[in-house]
């Protein structure tokens, strides 16, 4: 498994790979700079290793401890935290649902102090509505960026590993590699 500086080189020499070919399917600078950025964000922010004491988790600073109830419930390398697809689905749910249990209360207590009106069914309708109405690509080319910033971090994590045991493999002797291939 490569360590946080090896899965930081593999992201930054990915980016120019990643952007030209954004541009090249969409050509539009927008939409290649949202799946530049989710990218980016997923490999060096938001991905799997977000489920052990990593460089990602480190990197979220004081705001690290709403990672902790994530790190409880998976194991790591598991296919909730690496799997392609789900993995990041998980991790998009995981923080969404963060930011509300932190947005509702603050919400309120500035309703409080502030007196103005909310409605939370309105304020989610409007949301849905505007993303459905004209940002659809924008949410697809984030959502694109982010799944591949998460799978360069799996496949340096699965490449790794193969190496590892290819050369584990390789350096045992000739006698216990015929052994083990009979078996």
């Amino acid at each position: 498994m490569p360590s946080g500086r090896t899965h930081d080189r593999i992201t930054l020499w990915g980016l120019p790979w990643i952007v030209a070919l954004a541009y090249l399917l969409t050509r539009q600078g927008e939409l290649t700079l949202i799946v530049a950025g989710g990218y980016l964000f997923s490999a060096l922010m938001f991905g799997p290793d977000l489920d052990i004491y990593s460089v990602q988790y480190k990197r979220w600073g004081i705001l690290r401890w709403i990672w902790l109830p994530y790190q409880r419930f998976l194991s790591h390398r598991s296919g909730f935290s690496h799997g392609l697809i789900i993995g990041t689905a998980l991790r998009v749910i995981y923080l969404s649902v963060c930011i509300l249990l932190i947005a509702i209360p603050a919400v309120a207590i500035a309703q409080l102090i502030g007196g103005f009106n909310w409605n939370w069914q309105h304020f989610a309708r409007q949301a849905i509505q505007i993303i459905a109405q004209g940002y659809q690509k924008e949410a697809i080319a984030l959502a694109i960026g982010l799944e591949l910033g998460a799978m360069s971090h799996s496949v340096g994590d699965w490449l790794g590993s193969t190496y590892k045991k290819w050369r584990k493999q390789r350096l045992r002797p000739s006698s216990q590699r015929k052994k083990s291939s009979k078996k």
